[in-house]
């Protein structure tokens, strides 16, 4: 079975604007050169998978049919774009939950990669955030973090940045 080359993406402040706690469909506003980004990424074969916290909901700020219907209205509008998500992962909970699917933990990661076949050789794991960024410490998964700077991972100021740099490296790679 062949595996799947997957860039791993945090939601808020990754893909949207992060307003705290997003939750309403007139909230969606995508980062500037993220529908780009994601766009040429999928031209050179690569999959997307969401990975993202939502303490919102164990917070009680809003429900998880709430946060069903604003997922479902953002993958609908990446979809008019031309862009499909393979799946997403999240974690409801907060962090005195002491869950194990919480970023910086691993667990939805890890269910991500068995449940997709994932080629760790070959994958991103992108994010606003260094927890974004966890599954790269154990595995070959490469990061990038996004808007700031960072002394362990590769730096790029949004979704476009970080695909034509992924990009860059797949055609270094080739020659």
């Amino acid at each position: 079975m062949k595996k799947n080359k997957v860039i791993f993406l945090d939601r808020d402040g990754t893909i949207n604007y992060d307003f705290g706690y997003v939750y309403q469909k007139e909230k969606l506003k995508f980062i500037e050169g993220t529908i780009e980004g994601l766009q040429k990424l999928m031209t050179y074969g690569y999959k997307f998978i969401i990975i993202t916290n939502q303490s919102g909901i164990g917070r009680g700020y809003f429900t998880l049919e709430q946060y069903n219907d604003f997922t479902n209205y953002m993958l609908e509008e990446l979809r008019k774009s031309g862009v499909k998500i393979l799946d997403i992962f999240y974690c409801p909970h907060i962090s005195k939950d002491n869950c194990s699917c919480r970023k910086p933990k691993l667990k939805l990661f890890y269910d991500a990669i068995k449940k997709h076949n994932v080629d760790i050789e070959n994958s991103y794991a992108i994010g606003d955030k260094i927890r974004d960024l966890a599954i790269c410490e154990e595995t070959n998964i490469k990061g990038i973090l996004l808007g700031e700077q960072s002394d362990k991972y590769i730096s790029k100021h949004n979704l476009l940045d970080a695909a034509n740099y992924i990009i860059n490296e797949e055609n270094e790679e080739k020659i």
